[in-house]
């Protein structure tokens, strides 16, 4: 089963390899790779990888792990505190993937989305406040209202 889902989802066919290895001009893909990365930072040897699993049994694995886990208050920031979120927020934003993603679900657009989500928080502060300028963190969105 971990090889049907490995060969539908990772990787080109085998007759697109064999056709790309024509363009580029290489013999096979261990001569293309020897070509392009240098020796010195390739590792030399085989991966020590477990074995493939099939997809349910990593979504077992995956549920057992994150079985482990408990969840905790944060005290970090002091002024956090239980609110009431107003139904058209909670909608409208929270649960608005238009507010994380421009349109489309690659990972790329998804980080477009956060920075495109960070510059409109950025403007409302701007507005809200009459600053000339606001600042919210690129690399933490959980902590950027504590930032301004």
């Amino acid at each position: 089963m971990a090889e049907e889902f490995t060969s539908r989802h990772l990787g080109p066919r085998p007759g697109d390899v064999a056709s790309m290895l024509r363009v580029v001009g290489a013999p096979s893909l261990d001569a293309l790779m020897d070509e392009i990365v240098p020796a010195d930072i390739r590792l030399g040897r085989a991966l020590n990888l477990p074995a493939a699993e099939s997809e349910f049994e990593f979504h077992a694995r995956l549920r057992a792990i994150a079985a482990k886990n408990h969840a905790y208050r944060s005290y970090i920031g002091l002024g956090y505190h239980d609110t009431i979120t107003p139904a058209a927020i909670a909608q409208n934003v929270f649960e608005n993937p238009g507010w994380y993603t421009p349109y489309t679900p690659y990972q790329a657009e998804i980080a477009q989305g956060r920075l495109e989500s960070l510059l409109n928080f950025q403007t409302m502060v701007i507005d809200l406040t009459g600053m000339e300028v606001a600042n919210a963190s690129l690399l933490d969105e959980a902590t950027a209202a504590a930032e301004p």
